[in-house]
């Protein structure tokens, strides 16, 4: 079973950044292809970023890209979420996700395991 703990989350102002990690545990790091998602209050979760199992291969959001960037480090059994020119609207509870099977994953059902999620609020 593996198990996932997001931490990073936090208050930021507007044009700021954070960076985001999820400690996996339980599983063979290197075999999961990962993924951000984030909820905002009163909406749907929606699809941040994924990536492969090396890194390889990367897929974002339209509303994230340019500015946040998927990474990960086999090595440390984590998975990162760097987040720049942070605006209001990223406002959200951000969850890592991870799927044993490939390819790069948009769609949240095709994730197995989660984290709990850590809150990201932007603030102007």
């Amino acid at each position: 079973q593996v198990q996932l703990v997001e931490s990073g989350g936090g208050l930021v102002q507007v044009g700021g950044s954070l960076r985001l990690s999820c400690a996996a545990s339980g599983g063979t790091f290197n075999r999961l292809y990962m993924g951000w998602f984030r909820q905002a209050p009163g909406k749907v979760r929606e699809f941040v970023a994924a990536i492969s199992r090396f890194g390889v291969t990367t897929n974002y959001a339209d509303a994230v890209k340019g500015r946040f960037i998927i990474s990960r480090d086999n090595a440390k059994n984590t998975l990162y979420l760097e987040m720049n020119s942070l605006k209001s609207e990223d406002t959200a509870v951000y969850y890592c996700a991870a799927r044993p099977a490939g390819p790069v994953s948009t769609a949240d059902n095709d994730y197995n395991y989660w984290g709990q999620g850590t809150q990201v609020t932007v603030s102007s």
